[in-house]
């Protein structure tokens, strides 16, 4: 087996929403594992600080201010990645997220519900369309759009590696996310249809899909915002792990990494669940 089989050395990766929790120590990965990394975020200071992380280790990286849902942002972003490295050889689609006000109060809807209306309590009906839009870009206009700008850079040098996040959410809908879980579940989907459009071009396309993280988008959902105690949502999702407990951003890497490299040459069109054997256990 060649020694090189997971390298990333000199590989050019540009990581959109590269500023947040499990992008972030992706992008710091690829740069300890020798990748030129663009960091991608639509907050400049995040993706700079990220970029900073991975030149102090010895890295070589950029911070690039950038909206995922906007093509002149991404084609000056582009423009920027191409001056300083030449090239691009990997795509990480990575930003992404939800909405509290795409998110429902409970997880099923009862006949009570139509007759007590509870001041805050949010039904399936009382969801803002404008947020449940929102969810729908970010994710998955979120993703076609990088694809389209950096995508074309790969067809026209004769290859390269597009890694989409889906999410659990895309296996099995969760309660309350509608617009998170529909909008993943269109990631993978594309993750497929990308796989086999592109394959003519030497452009492999495949997806991680994260179990439960901590993270911004979430957090609301699986703690206590005052005292930082599981909510019973939280306790549910790790009675349901069968590892019992929520992923780590580190937990990422590796799957990551052989997506990425050589290692998976002949992979193309999967979706990978990181999950601690939530997708595997049937709760009983």
């Amino acid at each position: 087996m060649s020694e090189n089989l997971f390298g990333i050395t000199g590989k050019r990766v540009v990581v959109t929403g590269g500023g947040g929790i499990l992008c972030r120590s992706m992008a710091v990965e690829l740069g300890r594992l020798g990748a030129k990394v663009a960091v991608l975020d639509l907050r400049k200071e995040a993706a700079e600080l990220a970029a900073k992380e991975i030149k102090d280790s010895g890295g070589q990286a950029i911070g690039v201010e950038c909206n995922v849902l906007d093509r002149g942002s991404l084609e000056k972003a582009c423009a920027e990645v191409l001056s300083a490295f030449g090239g691009i050889d990997i795509l990480v689609n990575g930003a992404g997220g939800n909405s509290p006000k795409a998110t429902t109060s409970k997880e099923q809807f009862f006949p009570d519900d139509l007759k007590n209306a509870v001041e805050g309590m949010k039904t399936f009906f009382d969801l803002d369309s404008d947020a449940v839009q929102f969810v729908f870009n970010l994710n998955f206009l979120g993703t076609l759009l990088p694809t389209q700008v950096f995508g074309r850079v790969m067809a026209e040098q004769g290859g390269g590696v597009i890694l989409n996040v889906s999410s659990m959410n895309a296996f099995k809908p969760l309660t309350k996310i509608p617009a998170y879980s529909g909008a993943k579940a269109a990631i993978s989907n594309f993750t497929q249809w990308l796989a086999m459009h592109f394959a003519p071009v030497n452009i492999r396309v495949n997806a991680v899909a994260p179990g439960f993280f901590l993270t911004d988008q979430n957090r609301f959902l699986l703690t206590d915002e005052k005292t930082g105690d599981l909510t019973a949502r939280g306790r549910t999702i790790l009675a349901h792990t069968p590892q019992g407990r929520f992923g780590t951003p580190e937990d990422l890497n590796g799957t990551m990494v052989w997506l990425l490299s050589d290692a998976s040459k002949f992979v193309t069109g999967i979706v990978v669940p990181v999950d601690g054997g939530f997708s595997a256990f049937s709760g009983v």
